[in-house]
């Protein structure tokens, strides 16, 4: 359950942080904007730590380095989502981020990459993944 409630809190605020960013962004431009919200993002996630102090700088060494591209992936999807917002508006940005989100994390599920278990792609995911597409189509429709 708390899976799913982090899960649709996580929803919420990328849909919000996507908006808000777009609307600052034509004002200060969308690196100059990107800038700020990873600076802002840096500052509250070390406050968070020094309080809650769940990690050890230590294991650092055993990390693989790969994995520390998540924030330049995290620079990358927030310039992204702004232009994608700021050309299409945000709904349906967002709809066709969710789909890709989706597809890509079913390809990794379905290989097992990076370490990650390896769950079977079946046809319910496949016609799932279906549906939604069609209803981003159906959504655009005028």
């Amino acid at each position: 359950m708390q899976g799913i409630l982090f899960s649709l809190l996580a929803g919420v605020f990328i849909c919000l942080q996507s908006v808000f960013n777009a609307q600052a962004s034509d004002k200060l431009g969308l690196w100059q904007t990107n800038a700020i919200v990873h600076g802002l993002g840096f500052l509250v996630s070390l406050a968070v730590f020094a309080i809650v102090r769940d990690g050890d700088w230590q294991k650092i060494e055993e990390v693989n380095k790969l994995y520390l591209l998540g924030g330049v992936f995290g620079a990358l999807i927030v310039f992204s989502v702004m232009k994608g917002i700021t050309l299409i508006g945000p709904a349906y940005s967002v709809s066709i981020l969710l789909i890709s989100q989706l597809l890509v994390a079913l390809l990794i599920d379905s290989l097992g990459l990076f370490g990650v278990e390896k769950v079977p792609l079946g046809a319910n995911k496949l016609l799932g993944i279906g549906i939604m597409i069609a209803g981003v189509l159906v959504f655009k429709l005028k």
